[in-house]
């Protein structure tokens, strides 16, 4: 699912809390608040230039805890948007902020002004890893604020990230589970990256906190992104944003420009070595059938998964089938 927005960054903007990860000026690219006639005229070119593509798309609010932003600046941003969203120009509005910064007065605000969808920066629903991180709310605010959003009838977003300061895989598969009993509309996975400046980076230094490589990332978060899909759960986004300043300020942790591909392709190998495992396929050489929009994930990134294969003893030969729906696939084994 591709998930098209027209999106505005705020760092930092309306954040209680400067939490161990953050340096959001640094992840996005961006270092100065947007003003609202720069939100209108930005609109306006990207409606000119999406034509009608652009009533399947949302205005976008991200980078900051937008509920908690000044309430004048907060309030001229949605009017900035807001005439895009009356007209039909655009499919809505949609916001993330923090758990503690949700109210029936702040969502009346948010309907008023056609805001559609509202992400919660959850991070973690495990409180002792919340706690060690300087997030400033429980996991039971996720839960309430969740609960609230929903009962106003936006659809919601939850944001979670992996790897975390005190969290273990375990956690971070607890988080998920979690946030299925939430029932949300969409989920995005965040590993976790110490950029410098940051709690976090102190951490690293010291030796007292060392990130999930990527190898480790891509395994958890596999099994995040299936389970997520398997309960058809939409995770909309795998991975920060790859900008310039990212790679720059960044001092460790799992970053990669195609991360969730990464983790598609190990889907994908592990779904083979499972058929493999349960057809009693002998070892090597064979052909794998599939659907010829898929070869390249069967394949894997660099022939990631045709070397992985070779390494477990078969010789693999990926070829397209347009018979083969997309996700499936069967192996003919060649006879030596």
């Amino acid at each position: 699912m591709r998930h098209a927005n027209i999106a505005f960054f705020i760092p930092h903007s309306g954040c209680p809390h400067q939490c161990s990860f953050c340096d959001q000026r640094s992840i996005t690219g961006q270092r100065k608040q947007p003003a609202p006639e720069e939100v209108e005229q930005t609109l306006r070119q990207a409606a000119d230039q999406m034509g009608d593509r652009a009533r399947g798309a949302e205005v976008a609010f991200f980078g900051g805890s937008f509920t908690a932003v000044e309430t004048n600046y907060r309030r001229a941003l949605l009017s900035a948007a807001s005439p895009f969203i009356r007209r039909g120009v655009f499919a809505g509005i949609r916001i993330s902020t923090r758990p503690d910064a949700i109210s029936p007065e702040i969502l009346e605000e948010l309907q008023e002004a056609g805001v559609t969808a509202v992400e919660l920066g959850a991070q973690s629903m495990d409180d002792k890893v919340l706690l060690c991180n300087q997030r400033g709310h429980s996991s039971e605010d996720v839960e309430n604020a969740s609960r609230l959003i929903r009962s106003f009838g936006f659809s919601l977003g939850l944001q979670m990230m992996t790897g975390l300061y005190g969290s273990t895989p375990q956690k971070d598969r607890e988080t998920a589970r979690r946030f299925l009993l939430l029932k949300p509309d969409t989920v995005r996975i965040y590993p976790t990256v110490v950029m410098a400046h940051t709690k976090l980076g102190e951490l690293y230094h010291k030796g007292e906190y060392q990130p999930p490589g990527l190898e480790e990332t891509v395994v958890l978060c596999a099994e995040l992104l299936q389970l997520f899909e398997t309960h058809h759960i939409p995770v909309i986004r795998l991975g920060l944003h790859d900008t310039p300043q990212l790679h720059r300020d960044a001092i460790a942790g799992a970053i990669h420009p195609a991360l969730r591909e990464l983790c598609e392709n190990h889907i994908f190998l592990e779904n083979i070595r499972r058929r493999i495992r349960i057809d009693h396929i002998p070892l090597g050489k064979m052909i794998l059938w599939v659907s010829p929009r898929e070869i390249s994930k069967a394949v894997g990134q660099k022939r990631s998964n045709v070397e992985a294969l070779r390494r477990d003893g078969y010789e693999m030969t990926v070829k397209g089938d347009p018979f083969i729906c997309p996700g499936d696939f069967w192996i003919e084994h060649l006879p030596q």
